[in-house]
């Protein structure tokens, strides 16, 4: 099977959003299916020109390939981000955020970074403050890069760098290049730069980074400045790219040199904003600290009783306020009762028992229907593991996936006792039918791709391993799942409908936490 990966990389829209949707349909058409697109420099133009998008908003037009887009670069526009919510903003067309790691199913690792390069002195206001990058977002990028590798020399770079200000040193037109870009892709190494605002195409030789601390591979990047959509020089503005995700490659396809390669232009470079310790950094064991008292210590079964801690893999959005990916500063990580390689188990915030658990993706991945196989594969390990520990104590357990208004995956899973089994589909049908909603029956859930590729969407998994799904998600009521266990068909605590209303305080949060964990121990398969 062909592993090579399609994807269209587009210039400046600012605003022309119909010329570009008509023009990607025909390119799809006559060379596709792209799996996606991204879109550098800036997205939206005045606020006439942004009328266009309104057909796509309210479904009378449809954007047929899934297209991210980057942050602002101007006063201008940075205010059109502003009733962005988790990133949607229609079907199939996602603001990615401000910087981050984003990991296709396919495996194509994409590094971006919105905006332009703050200036020291310079304060913004609040509202202007997204589309300005600093040193912090630099080294965030480079440490989610290369978290994921059991060693330094695993490194083999990533596929795309997406930002929309040029490196400096690239040309010698220094107007408007970043330093701190230049710093970035030296040291994350993208096979592919691609840049926009400068309103012109821009396609050098390519360049060979020399290996460093990092790698021992000296690693080769095609830098590319695409002009905007629809501009009057008719210019190129679309990029494709038909490429095998660079962790498939063999290290010799990595290395093998062309005969037009140039002198990586960031060699000998000052960077002085970044210190020594800064280019370590990349280097770094991320580590999550659990340490909440003498027995929260995690240690593998049979071994020398060492403390084993697990490292992150980040491969996907790193949201910068996520309280759901482990890396981030804001997650309660007392909440937590055991970690994966991709996912970790937690009490649910506010829970409806003391069986109310979340399966959580470990870094920042949207929904379950973006999971690689590998990753479907521990998952499914964590839901038959809770199947067997519920079982145990005389319960079934029901998952469900809201893939709505929710921008990191988050699995439900609620034990019920056994006797009250033959209700809960009883319950979500006729939940459904008081808030007009259409529930599809399918069979067991045994793969990513039976969940809707596109667009949001819910979805339980019964005792009996039937699954009730449903796509129509205007006006979906947030609370629906906790409405039907809640219902008075079923555990009849409607007072418990709203997660606030059961909040915890922390003390009882890791009491409750303690206690889990205590009784899942002999299931849990991470020890």
């Amino acid at each position: 099977m062909d592993s090579k990966i399609k994807i269209l990389i587009v210039g400046d829209v600012r605003g022309r959003f119909r010329q570009l949707f008509q023009r990607v349909e025909n390119i799809n058409k006559k060379a596709g299916p792209f799996e996606m697109i991204f879109c550098v420099g800036e997205f939206f133009g005045t606020v006439e020109q942004n009328d266009e998008l309104i057909a796509y908003k309210n479904g009378n037009k449809l954007v047929h390939v899934p297209t991210y887009i980057l942050g602002p670069c101007s006063k201008e526009t940075v205010h059109f981000y502003n009733d962005i919510e988790n990133g949607e903003i229609c079907v199939n067309l996602t603001y990615l955020g401000k910087r981050g790691l984003y990991t296709l199913t396919s495996g194509v690792k994409v590094a971006y970074l919105s905006g332009l390069e703050k200036v020291d002195g310079h304060n913004p206001i609040e509202e202007e403050k997204h589309m300005f990058f600093d040193k912090d977002d630099i080294l965030s990028i480079c440490n989610s890069c290369v978290v994921s590798k059991s060693s330094a020399s695993d490194y083999k770079g990533v596929d795309i760098l997406l930002t929309s200000q040029w490196p400096y040193g690239i040309h010698e037109d220094h107007k408007n290049a970043s330093k701190m870009i230049s710093f970035l892709c030296k040291e994350i190494k993208p096979r592919y730069h691609f840049c926009g605002l400068n309103s012109k195409y821009y396609e050098p030789s390519p360049f060979r980074i020399p290996s460093d601390q990092l790698t021992q591979l000296e690693l080769c990047t095609r830098f590319i400045s695409l002009a905007e959509v629809g501009n009057v020089a008719k210019e190129k503005y679309i990029y494709a790219l038909s490429l095998t995700p660079v962790e498939k490659m063999r290290v010799l396809e990595l290395i093998q040199k062309t005969t037009n390669e140039t002198k990586c232009p960031f060699v000998g470079m000052n960077f002085p904003v970044f210190t020594g310790d800064d280019r370590q950094s990349e280097c770094k064991q991320y580590f999550y600290d659990m340490k909440m008292g003498g027995d929260d210590n995690r240690k593998r079964s049979g071994g020398s009783g060492q403390r084993h801690e697990k490292r992150a893999r980040i491969m996907n959005i790193d949201q910068e306020k996520c309280w759901f990916c482990l890396s981030s500063s804001d997650v309660e990580k007392h909440l937590v009762i055991s970690i994966g390689d991709n996912f970790y188990l937690a009490l649910a915030k506010g829970p409806i028992n003391e069986f109310h658990v979340l399966i959580m993706s470990i870094t920042h991945i949207s929904s379950a229907s973006l999971l690689s196989d590998d990753d479907w594969k521990e998952l499914s390990k964590f839901k038959n593991t809770l199947r067997d520990f519920f079982q145990s104590y005389g319960q079934v357990v029901c998952f469900t996936e809201r893939h709505y208004k929710s921008s990191h995956l988050q699995i439900n899973a609620l034990g019920i006792d056994e006797g009250y089994a033959w209700k809960i589909k009883h319950a979500f049908e006729d939940k459904a039918e008081e808030f007009n909603l259409q529930l599809e029956t399918l069979p067991a859930l045994t793969s990513s791709q039976m969940l809707p590729q596109q667009g949001p969407y819910f979805v339980a998994e019964l005792p009996d391993k039937s699954t009730l799904i449903t796509r129509q998600m205007k006006h979906f009521p947030l609370h629906f799942a906790r409405d039907v266990f809640c219902s008075e068909n079923l555990l009849n605590c409607e007072e418990k409908v709203d997660w606030k209303d059961c909040k915890l305080n922390k003390d009882e949060e890791i009491e409750m936490v303690k206690n889990f964990r205590k009784k899942f121990q002999k299931y849990d398969f991470t020890l």
